[in-house]
């Protein structure tokens, strides 16, 4: 019998370590080639890990809800013979050596911490936000924990340490994170007051238990959360609002649904429509396609939208459709569909949600008329789109001003103000506009 390593396989270009968050099968069953031995979770997406090989699992190597490096053995398989051991062992050979990866992570609080980051732009895995949730550890004292791990991130040893010295009176874990909690109230009449709010908060909202359910934010949820707050506390945030008359959109749409679907095979959307065009903008407005590094401006020459998809679960996930600006309407379409339906099945692979350089979010399919969304970092800005609805509108004509039915919608851009100047912003909300309004109505599908 052979035994075949199975490792934590490479998700994505900056992904280094993923959760586990279920094994579907225990040390001493069956397992067939590619049937699903676990499911994993970054900090992007949940996946599925099939087996390289049939056989028996005779060990598993990690935990559910353990924290695992990329390239880890995670998991050994004994196979019914020599050859099919040594192709997996072969593939994996640069990765199998870290048969005992566990032991660095469990030495590394003797290690100096290295490239930690106050300013809430350093990453926590899901396992570190659900130990500092249950510990009661705010996102001020997150940031404030000495890390150890990769680019000084906080490990589980560490948060666990510090939770433990905490407890047990030691003064040098808890000194970082006073400033923080001491300092808005040294002026105040009774400081002595300051430390016992949050646990007269906390009882207060358990007296009340029997008035209200308490729920416990998944894996995902907490993960948008602290996206959200770093995205408000990176970007100072301005948001600009338009209307556009999407009317020749929406009767051309009705004309060719029927036929492209036939023809092409694929559903078509006001999506990749509403796309073409901003895609069409974003070359003439290229500081709406960038990120910032320090002090310095990447201009991205490439255009991957994400979209904003909704989760069976009620979470919001971005896919990104990559290469926007060399697809056409068809393309996009294809891509559009295909994204989204693995969205709502958990089909998405972690390679989906990556790189994208613009967000585009579509309040309009929840009845919204407009929104203010938050920057999806570390791109500078996001676009939002209204519902579409029939309004009297004043149309300039030949023999004078007259009032027609038309379809309007709501456009609202929220951009990084550190980069993107109101004329910027605006004048790049304002060129789609034009463009979804100068759509052709006699194109070809």
């Amino acid at each position: 019998m052979a035994i075949v390593d199975l490792v934590m396989p490479k998700m994505g270009e900056s992904i280094t370590e993923a959760t586990v968050l279920k094994w579907h099968k225990n040390v001493g069953d069956h397992i067939k080639m590619d049937e699903t031995l676990l499911d994993i979770a970054t900090d992007k997406v949940d996946s599925e890990v099939p087996s390289t090989t049939a056989g028996i699992i005779a060990e598993l190597m990690y935990k559910e809800n353990d924290v695992v490096p990329v390239g880890s053995v995670i998991a050994r398989i004994e196979s019914g013979g020599a050859a099919p051991a040594a192709a997996p062992v072969a593939a994996s050979a640069a990765v199998a050596a870290p048969v005992p990866a566990p032991a660095p992570i469990s030495a590394a609080p003797v290690a100096a911490p290295t490239g930690v980051e106050s300013n809430g732009a350093r990453f926590y895995s899901p396992l570190v936000l659900n130990i500092a949730g249950k510990e009661g550890i705010g996102m001020a004292e997150l940031e404030n924990m000495p890390g150890t791990g990769n680019e000084g991130r906080v490990t589980k040893k560490d948060i666990l340490n510090y939770v433990a010295n905490r407890s047990n009176g030691g003064a040098q874990p808890a000194a970082a994170p006073a400033p923080a909690y001491t300092a808005p109230v040294v002026s105040a009449p009774a400081p002595t007051a300051a430390p016992v709010a949050p646990a007269t908060v906390h009882t207060a909202q358990v007296s009340n238990a029997g008035n209200v359910e308490i729920l416990e934010m998944d894996r995902m949820r907490k993960l948008i959360a602290e996206h959200m707050v770093r995205s408000k506390a990176t970007s100072p945030h301005v948001t600009s609002f338009t209307e556009a008359d999407v009317t020749n959109i929406v009767k051309w749409r009705e004309k060719v649904k029927g036929g492209f679907e036939k023809k092409y095979g694929e559903k078509l959307t006001y999506t990749p429509i509403f796309f073409e065009a901003i895609v069409n903008c974003i070359r003439k407005f290229p500081l709406i396609n960038c990120s910032l590094d320090g002090d310095k401006i990447i201009i991205k020459k490439y255009v991957n939208i994400g979209m904003a998809t909704a989760l069976p679960s009620g979470n919001l996930i971005v896919p990104v459709i990559k290469n926007a600006d060399t697809k056409n309407l068809i393309g996009i379409a294809k891509d559009v569909n295909a994204l989204a339906n693995a969205a709502r099945n958990s089909k998405l692979k972690a390679d989906d949600t990556q790189g994208g350089t613009f967000t585009v979010t579509n309040v309009g399919t929840f009845g919204s008329l407009m929104g203010t969304p938050i920057i999806n970092q570390p791109q500078v800005a996001i676009l939002a789109l209204g519902v579409i609805k029939k309004r009297p509108m004043v149309l300039e004509t030949a023999d004078g001003d007259v009032i027609a039915v038309r379809h309007m919608m709501y456009l609202s851009l929220s951009y990084d103000h550190r980069i993107v100047d109101g004329s910027v912003g605006a004048g790049f909300l304002s060129a789609v506009t034009k463009e979804l309004e100068a759509f052709d109505p006699n194109r070809e599908a």
